[in-house]
């Protein structure tokens, strides 16, 4: 991002935005760059939802009656994450946040030794990608309880979206692309446009439905307005969570 940000403002660095850089702005104190003044929004790409995932064998198969489950027993409940301040780890504390409960926080390296460890009952719960997640629910191992998107995905019809049990919760991972701040305004008009094109086509639609993401072809100040938007909404639950840098 740094290198990015110090490039010349031609249109040929450009660099891969997700969620994490808005997290990033609040949990590191000290960064080389600001996210949101020296990084020039281009477009989207896709948004991808998250599962609420428990073992198969778990007698648990709504939202709700997870809720109730974590409330009887607080902090006896372990939710597994893709590590510390990742999106997983997120999912679950902005769950927390919003419905009160009080669960134990179980860093994993990456997502997949957590699906593993989901799968094998070592932890209750987890927050994961569809693209990664699904092969598991489709194999019978894990049961998605819930969707964090606002309505049901096509890859995942008969999950139900988590906020019609938390009302207003929601989460996606949002990625696009920035350029250098500066960048001239045709520049990133013709880029806008030939990723936007690139997107719209049966090839990249087709990959995406398959990844249960969806596309995001908006323009570089609809990204960068929910860019700022993830900034300020992330904020608020890493302090909730006191969530610190290894």
């Amino acid at each position: 991002m740094e290198a990015v940000a110090r490039s010349p403002a031609d249109g040929y660095t450009l660099v891969l935005l997700s969620t994490a850089h808005s997290v990033n702005k609040s949990i590191y104190q000290r960064l080389n760059y600001d996210l949101l003044s020296d990084i020039a929004p281009v477009g989207g790409l896709y948004e991808s939802q998250y599962l609420m995932l428990v073992n198969s064998s778990s007698p648990i198969r709504t939202a709700s009656e997870f809720i109730k489950h974590v409330k009887m027993n607080p902090r006896k409940i372990n939710f597994g994450s893709n590590g510390i301040g990742a999106t997983g780890h997120l999912a679950g504390e902005l769950f927390k946040m919003m419905t009160g409960v009080d669960m134990l926080h179980v860093p994993y390296r990456g997502e997949a030794p957590g699906l593993t460890d989901l799968a094998s009952g070592h932890v209750e719960v987890m927050f994961a990608t569809m693209s990664g997640s699904l092969q598991f629910v489709r194999g019978g191992q894990l049961r998605a309880l819930a969707i964090t998107s606002r309505g049901r995905s096509q890859a995942a019809p008969d999950v139900p979206p988590l906020n019609e049990f938390v009302p207003g919760y929601e989460l996606l991972t949002r990625v696009g692309i920035g350029a250098p701040r500066n960048t001239p305004a045709d520049i990133i008009k013709r880029l806008t446009s030939e990723i936007n094109a690139a997107l719209a086509t049966s090839t990249f639609q087709a990959k995406y439905a398959d990844l249960g993401v969806t596309v995001h072809a908006v323009s570089p100040s609809e990204f960068g307005g929910r860019l700022a938007e993830d900034v300020e909404k992330w904020a608020k639950v890493v302090k909730f969570a006191g969530i610190k840098p290894i």
